[in-house]
């Protein structure tokens, strides 16, 4: 079934299932809220099809029809400022934690109010013939770049069930196993996303290979005249000076373009990542970051965003423009590509001493991996803050930094960069000004 809770990949059209299921909870508030855990009762409709057949991917939906706690009494959430993650459980004749993920998409929800979450969806391929359930698991409400985590206290029913049969003309595949919606075929699947089909190679991340491999966004066997290499989305978390937020849970996405013996780099974020905590005139916020360097090469280097082109008013979703720099090898062999520290620059008027906010990267994982020569002047073994960055901007989001740039709620579909949300209570007093910034993150 195409879209919603269908098989894709041209598999043919089956009737889709849909089973309500209940289960006690514990929801765990974000320390900062001063709240204590929450009991209640998750709703769940999980959607998937009735049949299928090896190797399909299939696609299913996760439906909240009550989630278990409600929005607390402190602050009204906003239109689209929440969003939902979670795991489903798959067992039977093949074992997955299958990744969900819905928009950032709701209603304004009032003090007090019901928690109104959008529709999680996720992949898996299959791999074993046999009956295949889906049983709903551990969910996370993100709001004002805050976590709610929510874990079942007791054992939640099975949802839905998928009758896998053994593809035409193909055996049975025992003891595979899919984690993430990854897929063996012939070579090795690791990652998060769809494997795709191997040859002779491994695929991670949706990549299809011919006698190389790839991992999660990663090159490796050769670039074979390849110039545009797409890296993975990976988590990240920062921690922040005053007035920046405490916490910053977020996600960053390093894609690369090669010019000649160098590589220009676009660091991807998310729109709409926050609400502005003021009026702000346009050209007031600007991001950069450090892009840490490893593998056989070493160092860093630092890429810029543009600043917001129009002016913002108190409420208005701010979103970043791309951070761009450049990476010239200092090895030879494969290099690795993270996301290191952010830093957030506010001017609040002309002329106004800007505001610098530093936020240390306390999570980070390898975004790209490329194959690399070593250049003269290469980045080997030296910080680059300066040289090797441009300013301009290019197209989507991005995140991570450290010596200027700002967090993300996610590329890709997977959502990054969450905020550059302000702590409340924090006062900054300018020209007699004084400037409140509120959390984006505080939710049950």
């Amino acid at each position: 079934m195409l879209g919603g809770a269908g098989i894709l990949l041209g598999v043919a059209a089956v009737p889709a299932q849909a089973a309500e299921v209940s289960y006690k909870t514990e929801c765990i508030p974000p320390a900062a809220s001063g709240l204590g855990p929450v009991e209640g009762t998750t709703k769940v409709e999980i959607t998937a099809p009735a049949t299928a057949k090896v190797g399909d991917e299939i696609e299913v939906v996760w439906k909240f029809v009550q989630a278990a706690s409600k929005n607390p009494d402190l602050i009204v959430l906003p239109k689209n400022s929440v969003k939902p993650t979670g795991t489903l459980k798959a067992s039977g004749a093949q074992t997955a934690d299958i990744a969900m993920e819905g928009p950032q998409e709701n209603p304004e929800i009032p003090k007090g109010g019901d928690m109104v979450l959008s529709d999680m969806t996720g992949k898996v391929k299959l791999t074993t013939a046999g009956d295949v359930t889906l049983t709903p698991d551990a969910y996370t409400i993100t709001a004002y770049s805050t976590d709610t985590k929510c874990t079942p206290q007791e054992a939640v029913p099975a949802a839905a069930t998928v009758k896998v049969t053994a593809a035409e003309g193909g055996s049975t595949t025992s003891g595979g196993s899919t984690s993430g919606g990854t897929t063996t075929s012939g070579g090795t699947a690791t990652g998060g996303d769809t494997g795709g089909t191997t040859s002779g190679g491994s695929t991670s991340g949706g990549a299809t290979t011919s006698g190389g491999s790839t991992s999660g966004g990663s090159t490796s066997g050769g670039n074979d005249g390849q110039t545009d290499f797409a890296g993975k989305t990976v988590t990240t978390s920062f921690a922040c000076a005053s007035p920046g937020p405490a916490k910053i849970d977020s996600s960053a996405t390093i894609n690369a373009k090669k010019n000649g013996a160098s590589y220009d780099l676009t660091v991807k974020t998310a729109k709409g990542v926050m609400n502005s905590p003021a009026p702000l005139p346009a050209g007031a916020l600007k991001p950069s970051m450090v892009i840490t360097v490893g593998g056989d090469d070493g160092g860093s280097l630092k890429v810029e965003g543009p600043a917001n082109k129009d002016a913002l008013n108190t409420g208005d979703p701010v979103s970043l423009g791309d951070m761009t720099g450049t990476y010239k090898p200092g090895a030879d062999g494969k290099a690795t590509l993270s996301p290191g520290d952010l830093t957030i620059v506010v001017t609040l008027s002309a002329g106004s001493d800007p505001i610098t906010i530093p936020c240390k990267a306390t999570k980070t994982a390898v975004s790209l991996e490329l194959d690399v020569q070593k250049q003269a002047g290469g980045v080997s073994g030296a910080t680059t803050s300066g040289s090797g960055a441009s300013s301009g901007s290019s197209s989507s989001s991005s995140s991570s930094s450290s010596g200027g740039g700002l967090a993300e709620t996610g590329a890709n579909d997977h959502g990054g960069l969450r905020a550059l949300g302000f702590v409340a209570g924090t006062a900054i007093l300018l020209g007699g000004a004084v400037f409140t910034f509120l959390p984006r993150r505080r939710v049950r």
